[in-house]
C-alpha cells in the first residue's frame, strides 16, 4: 500500500513539473511574440496622436470608438461589436482662467514707489463636471484651509469667499495611489463641503507628486443638498506660490470658466470576442477604458490599457492559441465622469446569464509591470499565488490582495465576479494623471509591451486552469 501511495505521489508530482514546464514554454511564447511583433505602441500612437483626447459625448470618443472597433476586428475577434450605452456630455466650454492680484510685502517691491498691486496669472483648469463662473466670472479674496478639519474650523469666513484647499500629496506612500486615494476627496467633495456655508467657487491643489506646474484635472460630485459653484484645479508652483502670499497678504483671485452639460448623448462600450472551444460560456474579461478627459491625449490613462488589451489577442490569435473559455476584451465607455461603460457591461452580463469568472483591468498607466492584483475567495487567491513563479519572470514578481478597476467594478458587485488588475510602477504615473503631460511621448515602449505579456500570461492560467 505504501509503495502504491509512493508511486501515485511521485506520479503526481511529474505531472505538476511537466505541466508547470509547458506553462513556462508557453508563456515565453506568449512574450516572445509580443515584445518582437507587439502593435500596442504603434496603436497607441494612433490613438492619442490620430484622435487625441476622448472624452465622453465628443468627437473624439465616436472617433475612437470606431477606431477600436475596426481594430478589434483586425486584430482576429471572432465577434466584434459596439455595446450601446448613455453617457455624460460635458463639455469645457473655453478656456480656464484666473488671475490673483495682491499687495506685495515692501521686500518684494523691485520697482516704483509702495505699495504696488500686482497681478499673477495661475495655472489652473476646471474639475470635471464643475459648472462655470457665468460670463462675467468670480472675483472674490481667497481662504486657504488644508483639510476639512480646517474647513469646519474657519466656517464662519467661508461666506463669498473662494476657497483654496491645499491639500498635499502624501510623501510617504511608497505606493503613490494610496496619496492619491487620500488626497482625492478634496476634488469629490470640496466644492460641496465649501458652498455649504457659502463659498462662491474653489481652487483645489493638484493631486500629483509632479515638480513642474501642470494643473490635473479629473471629477467633482456635487451633494445636491448645496448649490453647485464653479470648482478648477492649480498647478503645484502656483498653488505653493498662492499659499506663501496668503502668509502675509489678502489676495484676491478672477475666475472665469464655462464648463456645462450638454444632454446625455450616445456612446459605446468596444467588444471583441475569442470564442472557446470547451467552456463557451465561461467569460474571462479584460479591458481598459476608451475615453480620455479632454485636457491631455490620455496615453497613460488609459489608451495603454486600450492598446494592451487590444494586443493580447492579436498576440494569442498570431500564435494559433486556442482558448478553453471566451475571453472578452472590452474598451470600456466613460470612465472618468461616470462609468456607464462599466455599469452597462455587468447589467447586459447580467441578463445575458453566462458564467463571468474572472474580470481583468489595466488602469494604472503603461509603466513597469510590478504586480499582479486579485480579489476572490481565499482558495482563489492561493490558486492565483501559485502561479507566481510562471509570471514573475516577465516583471509582476509580486502577486497581492485587492486587484480590480472602476470599469470592473459593477461585474464583481453584480456577479461576485473574480477581479484582477495589472499593478504597474506608481511613481511617475500622478506625474501626468489627468494633465496636459499624458501624451505619447510620456510613454516607453517596452514597458507598455511587458504589461502586455504579463496580463496575457494571467489569462492563459485561468483560462486553461480554471478559478
Amino acid at each position: 500500500m505504501r509503495k502504491l501511495l509512493l508511486a501515485l505521489l511521485l506520479c503526481a508530482g511529474a505531472i505538476t513539473v511537466f505541466a508547470q514546464k509547458e506553462d513556462s514554454a508557453f508563456i515565453k511564447k506568449i512574450s516572445d511574440e509580443i515584445l518582437t511583433n507587439g502593435k500596442a505602441y504603434e496603436n497607441l500612437r494612433h490613438l492619442t496622436k490620430k484622435i487625441g483626447a476622448r472624452l465622453a459625448g465628443s468627437p473624439g470618443m465616436v472617433k475612437s470608438e470606431q477606431w477600436g472597433l475596426k481594430l478589434m476586428q483586425e486584430s482576429g475577434a471572432d465577434k466584434a461589436w459596439m455595446q450601446e450605452c448613455m453617457v455624460p456630455h460635458w463639455v469645457r466650454g473655453g478656456k480656464d482662467v484666473a488671475k490673483a492680484g495682491y499687495i506685495p510685502l515692501r521686500s518684494e517691491v523691485k520697482k516704483g514707489p509702495y505699495p504696488t498691486f500686482i497681478n499673477k496669472d495661475l495655472d489652473v483648469i476646471a474639475l470635471g463636471n464643475s459648472i462655470g463662473t457665468g460670463k462675467n466670472g468670480i472675483s472674490e479674496s481667497v481662504l486657504q484651509v488644508n483639510s476639512f478639519d480646517e474647513l469646519e474650523q474657519k466656517k464662519d469666513l467661508v461666506k463669498g469667499k473662494i476657497v483654496f484647499y491645499n491639500y498635499k500629496f502624501n510623501d510617504t506612500y511608497i505606493n503613490t495611489f494610496l496619496s492619491y486615494r487620500d488626497a482625492g476627496q478634496y476634488r469629490g467633495q470640496g466644492p460641496s463641503r465649501a458652498a455649504k456655508y457659502g463659498a462662491k467657487a474653489v481652487i483645489v491643489r493638484s493631486m500629483s507628486h509632479a515638480a513642474d506646474n501642470n494643473p490635473h484635472t479629473g471629477a467633482t460630485r456635487y451633494d445636491s443638498a448645496y448649490t453647485k459653484i464653479p470648482a478648477v484645479a492649480i498647478g503645484l508652483r502656483d498653488a505653493d506660490w498662492l499659499s506663501e502670499q496668503l502668509k502675509t497678504a489678502e489676495v484676491k483671485v478672477s475666475l472665469k470658466t464655462n464648463g456645462h452639460f450638454l444632454p446625455d448623448t450616445i456612446g459605446h462600450n468596444i467588444i471583441g470576442e475569442f470564442r472557446g472551444s470547451e467552456f463557451p460560456d465561461e467569460i474571462i474579461t479584460v479591458g481598459g477604458h476608451l475615453d480620455s478627459w479632454d485636457n491631455c491625449e490620455g496615453a497613460h490613462d488609459d489608451g495603454a490599457g486600450c492598446v494592451q488589451t487590444i494586443e493580447i489577442l492579436r498576440a494569442f490569435k498570431a500564435i494559433g492559441y486556442k482558448p478553453k473559455r471566451s475571453i472578452r476584451f472590452v474598451l470600456f465607455a466613460n470612465e472618468e465622469n461616470g462609468l456607464r461603460g462599466g455599469n452597462k457591461y455587468a447589467e447586459e452580463a447580467q441578463k445575458e446569464g453566462k458564467k463571468h469568472i474572472l474580470a481583468v483591468e489595466s488602469d494604472a498607466g503603461g509603466f513597469t509591470p510590478r504586480a499582479l492584483g486579485f480579489s476572490g475567495s481565499d482558495e482563489q487567491f492561493q490558486q492565483f499565488l501559485s502561479w507566481k513563479e510562471l509570471v514573475a519572470p516577465y516583471g509582476c514578481t509580486e502577486f497581492v490582495k485587492g486587484g480590480g478597476g472602476a470599469d470592473i467594478g459593477p461585474l464583481n458587485r453584480t456577479l461576485k465576479t473574480p477581479t484582477a488588475s495589472l499593478n504597474p510602477d506608481t511613481q511617475r504615473y500622478f506625474d501626468i494623471h489627468h494633465a496636459r503631460s499624458d501624451v505619447f511621448e510620456a510613454v516607453n515602449k517596452r514597458e507598455l509591451e511587458l504589461g502586455a505579456v504579463n496580463m496575457a500570461a494571467l489569462i492563459y492560467l485561468v483560462d486553461k486552469y480554471g478559478l
